[in-house]
């Protein structure tokens, strides 16, 4: 018998899918027993009844693999838990290799997984048969091999979130369509359903194809989009065991299960289908789509190839049904920017069942608590841009996200569909210039000039444009279009007292002067790191990262609503952004502007309007390639005639454009921290080495100070450390294990090659009980593992090059006297 709909419940998840029920169970087992459950129809009628069931717990980042690893372990107790059956079975599974590329990626993926704690092991041809006798490995080069992956009956696991939701307490109602969710005041107030409202403290939208559409209309960008998705089950197979490792081959877009002594063979193909642009329908439930077969067949013909028995096996079932996809292929988690109360979980890329258990945990406690137990940027609604929700670029997008989840995970790689959204003033000229353009929150930026290729594992084309760059820069000058930086304008009587608040840096400076500043949580944790000019002597003008745009203006509306006299405007539109960069920078900049750039007449740190060309532009001493520079932020109409002016200034100075990559390496080399890479919000100033910016004596107290306040005496066990391999000929990205004497004690947040150091440099969290001290540095033997080599390395606190930032303030000193003593010396005995 239903339950009769209660007038209110503490917490309400909309949708009951796997998703949706993996959050009700828990809530539940965090204690919280007023929960409502809502389904439109019936559990599991959208897209949970007809997943395929892998469990697969690989991913990029490492708290991605915690959601997928919590997961297969839940998985394995659930049955024991609930009483439900679940059909959760760990077989294993090999992903095999037919190209050098994609061998590398494997290598490099097995390493990562060492780093989140997976066991990855590569295996040749010949065990990759061994394991799994259906596969014909003649041109397989080798294989990924996971023991503690497996699969799962999707149904029976929804339903066993559901029996464990229901005897803690939860509330679980089918047949209660929710038609709008209700917001007062900023507020979520509660739903409104077909049967009456129900008021609520916190309402989470895991409606999966829906969720766009009940987002949209509360004006909230949740960019999701459905897309076919094909498989076809073979009719039985003698001798087929239940425990045959799921099988997958990337390069021909297919995976593989046993089902019930059967195989089911499914497509993510380059190419594919997007499906309902104008809304999917309320009542698809438990539905399918038309069948494609000449949509499959070529990859259906890979499958066979490399599975020889689909040949003489016939087909029972050609399903075709929807799933959702997301522009970058990354989840859609957390809360809603500007309505408290409100969160999403929704658009897993087919990877749903593998992380509900992660993803409903997640959820579980970020609603419970109102912050995220970990770093979840990557996965965070909040980086989605305001016109992603534009249903013509999602359906694009969408058509193009479906093969990139088997496609070659390039360095540097973007998406090709879908592109030139967000453009700088400037894009035409750079593109005249042979810019390679990457995408970054929409916006169209130069990653190298040049080289009109794609990035690889290797040192070639692009490696070869971005290196030049990044010398140019060290040795000359060079220009960035750093155009896509956010601008927020903070004004008003409280604007000072407003940003002390957030800021750990001391921010009542003169009129015309810069602060760094990280912004904490009350964990202590990085919320954003940002650049703030004061402009007047109530205005300051807060310049952020471009993926951070959304989430530091819902940070600093969600604050200014209890600071008084404060008001914040996003002015970003209104700004373009040329930096000038290099030993040459302030000669450059003399040529086009009567301004006194001189130490003495404009210190680092400071920000003044200048003439320039035939504009203005607001002029920030400041840097983050480790040189003397200047960021030049004008008006979005004036930005191509002061960058024509600069060019043409510059020729005899050989001015060299620049682009992202080589800022990235500049910037490594320099120790500069990258928010989202390096930085995040469960990481502190004192544990990211960004103890400077805390200004302990303000007399003004700020969020996070009494987290901070403890570790300031100590060592911290887990510091960011810069990392160089003077001998390592593979490049480094990223996500690298780092070992100590043969132990693992961290991996690398981000990397790249230091041109002027001549080696690979990167920087990541290390970990020691005792602390991460310069002596225990100096005590250890260090190794990077790139694509399964171990490599040797140098540990530093400090920067490999000019870490008394020298540069920065323009004077000239030789190369050599600039790099770190120990990676000299190392260079010079490798």
């Amino acid at each position: 018998m239903q339950i009769k709909l209660p007038s209110h419940a503490e917490y309400v998840i909309v949708g009951g899918g796997i998703i949706g029920l993996s959050v009700a169970y828990h809530l539940t087992r965090l204690g919280h027993r007023d929960v409502l459950l809502l389904e439109r129809d019936q559990l599991t009628c959208g897209t949970t009844w007809h997943a395929a069931g892998l469990v697969t717990q690989l991913r990029a980042s490492e708290n991605m693999a915690k959601l997928a690893q919590y997961t297969a372990g839940l998985f394995r107790e659930l049955e024991n838990v609930t009483g439900q059956q679940t059909g959760f079975r760990q077989c294993g599974s090999i992903t095999v290799a037919a190209t050098p590329a994609r061998l590398e990626e494997l290598k490099r993926g097995a390493s990562m997984g060492r780093s989140f704690g997976l066991d990855v092991e590569i295996i040749d041809a010949a065990e990759a048969r061994r394991r799994v006798p259906l596969l014909d490995v003649t041109d397989v080069l080798g294989a990924a091999w996971i023991s503690s992956d497996g699969k799962t009956n999707p149904v029976d696991t929804a339903r066993a979130f559901a029996t464990g939701a229901r005897q803690g307490g939860a509330k679980v109602l089918e047949r209660v369509p929710v038609t709008r969710i209700l917001v007062e005041k900023g507020q979520v107030a509660g739903v409104e359903t077909r049967d009456g409202i129900v008021r609520a403290e916190r309402v989470v939208i895991c409606a999966g194809m829906w969720t766009r559409t009940l987002a949209a209309d509360l004006d909230w960008t949740v960019p999701l989009h459905a897309a076919e998705h094909f498989y076809v089950v073979t009719e039985a197979i003698a001798g087929l065991s239940p425990d045959t490792p799921t099988v997958r081959d990337l390069d021909a877009c297919f995976y593989a299960k046993e089902d019930a002594g059967k195989l089911l063979v499914g497509f993510f193909e380059p190419s594919g289908k997007p499906w309902g642009m104008e809304g999917i329908p309320r009542d698809f439930s438990f539905d399918s789509l038309p069948d494609d077969f000449d949509h499959i067949e070529p990859h259906l013909a890979n499958a066979m190839r490399r599975l020889p028995s689909l040949t003489n096996v016939g087909l029972q079932l050609n399903f075709n049904g929807p799933e959702s996809f997301t522009p970058d292929n990354r989840f859609l988690l957390g809360p809603a920017p500007d309505i408290a109360g409100l969160y999403v979980a929704s658009g897993f890329n087919s990877c749903g069942i593998e992380s509900s258990g992660g993803a409903g945990k997640v959820m579980a406690e970020w609603m419970s608590t109102g912050v995220p137990a970990n770093d979840y940027w990557e996965m965070d609604v909040r980086r989605a841009m305001p016109f992603q929700r534009n249903r013509r670029y999602l359906h694009d997008r969408t058509g193009e996200a479906v093969g990139l989840l088997y496609a070659l995970h390039w360095p540097h790689k973007s998406p090709e569909t879908a592109r030139n959204v967000r453009v700088s003033p400037l894009h035409d000229r750079l593109a005249a210039a042979g810019a390679e353009f990457g995408e970054a929150a929409g916006w169209e930026r130069a990653q190298w000039f040049g080289a009109n290729t794609h990035a690889t594992f290797d040192r070639d084309g692009w490696f070869k444009a971005s290196g030049a760059e990044h010398d140019a820069t060290r040795s000359g000058v060079t220009l960035f279009d750093q155009t896509s930086f956010a601008h927020l304008l903070v004004q008003g009587n409280d604007a000072l007292s407003f940003l002390q608040r957030l800021s750990t840096n001391d921010v009542n400076v003169p009129v015309g002067r810069v602060v760094y500043t990280p912004w904490l949580n009350e964990r202590g944790g990085m919320e954003s790191d940002v650049t703030i000019a004061r402009t007047g002597d109530q205005e300051f003008l807060v310049v952020t990262a471009a993926v951070q745009r959304i989430r530091d203006l819902a940070w600093l509306r969600t604050h200014a609503k209890r600071a008084g006299h404060a008001f914040v405007t996003d002015v970003s539109s209104g700004y373009a952004c040329l930096s000038v960069m290099g030993p040459y920078s302030r000669e450059l900049l003399s040529r086009v502007s009567p301004a006194d750039f001189s130490d003495t007449a404009f210190p680092f740190a400071t920000a003044r309007e200048v003439e320039i060309g035939y504009g203005m532009a607001l002029a920030f001493r400041m840097t983050f390639v480790g040189e003397l520079g200047w960021e030049l932020h004008v008006a979005t109409d004036q930005a191509l005639g002061i960058y024509d002016a600069l060019v043409a200034a510059g020729r005899d100075l050989e001015l060299r454009l620049a682009g992202y990559v080589a800022l990235n390496t500049l910037r490594l080399e320099a120790g500069y921290r990258d928010w989202g890479a390096d930085v995040s919000d469960e990481d502190t100033p004192l544990e990211a080495g960004l103890g400077f910016t805390i200004a302990w004596d303000k007399s003004e107290d700020f969020i996070g100070r009494a987290s901070l306040e403890p570790q300031r005496t100590q060592t911290p066990r887990r510091r960011l450390v810069q990392l160089a391999t003077p001998r390592a000929r593979p490049l480094m990205f990223g996500t690298e294990p780092v070992w100590r004497n043969g132990v693992l004690v961290g991996y690398l947040r981000s990397a790249g090659f230091g041109h002027t150091l001549g080696c690979g440099i990167g920087m990541g969290y290390l970990h020691c009980e005792g602390g991460v001290s310069a002596e225990w540095l100096s005590k250890g033997a260090f190794e990077v593992e790139i694509a399964g080599g171990r490599h040797a390395a140098i540990a530093s606190l400090r920067a490999f090059y000019d870490s008394s930032r020298t540069r920065v303030k323009g004077e000239h000193r030789k190369t050599e006297e600039l790099i770190a003593p120990q990676l000299l010396s190392a260079r010079s005995h490798g």
